[in-house]
């Protein structure tokens, strides 16, 4: 017979032998690292979420706020056309001959076609005429008595105000009024 053994490649000698772990502490440690695993994939799912949501509103602020710029931009030729428009005397439109007539009605035609792509694209106009004077929409000019108007309204529009969405593109350019004029008693 040899004096030597088969070595066992199992088998390990008392000094690599080490104390078998507690079950309760490994499924503990399990339990815990179960537990922080969870945690982060909620955190993860949350955080996705809030990126989902972030997205789809910063997209619709793209959608409706756009056209910001170029909005702003137009109304001087808005402003522009309805200008013309004004300063032709009702009397002077009666007795127009036909070519005048139909340059008033072209200009007139273009206004609106302007103003209705304007509304089509969410820029819609501030009339704040006998409304409550608010400084979110409009920047007073001046302030006068008027009788017939409550203190604080919108007397006179100087010039329209426009907004797209909920946004002001340009305020409206207003004289606010004073009330009835207060007269001096005698003393």
């Amino acid at each position: 017979m040899n004096d030597k053994q088969p070595v066992n490649p199992e088998a390990t000698g008392p000094e690599d032998m080490e104390a078998a772990p507690d079950p309760h502490s490994v499924i503990e440690k399990l339990v815990a690292e179960n537990n922080e695993l969870k945690d982060r994939v909620l955190r993860s799912l949350a955080e996705t979420e809030n990126m989902r949501r972030r997205s789809e509103r910063e997209s619709a602020d793209a959608r409706a706020y756009g056209v910001t710029n170029f909005a702003r931009d137009l109304l001087s030729v808005v402003d522009n056309l309805e200008r013309a428009l004004d300063h032709i005397p009702a009397d002077q439109r009666a007795g127009a001959n036909e070519a005048f007539k139909a340059l008033i009605e072209g200009v007139d035609l273009t206004a609106r076609d302007l103003g209705s792509v304007l509304a089509r694209h969410g820029v819609k106009r501030l009339d704040p005429l006998g409304e409550k004077f608010d400084p979110n929409f409009h920047q007073a000019m001046f302030e006068a008595p008027d009788a017939e108007i409550p203190a604080g309204a919108v007397a006179q529009v100087i010039q329209s105000g426009w907004k797209i969405a909920d946004r002001v593109l340009r305020p409206a350019l207003v004289g606010v009024s004073k009330g009835a004029a207060k007269t001096a008693t005698p003393g």
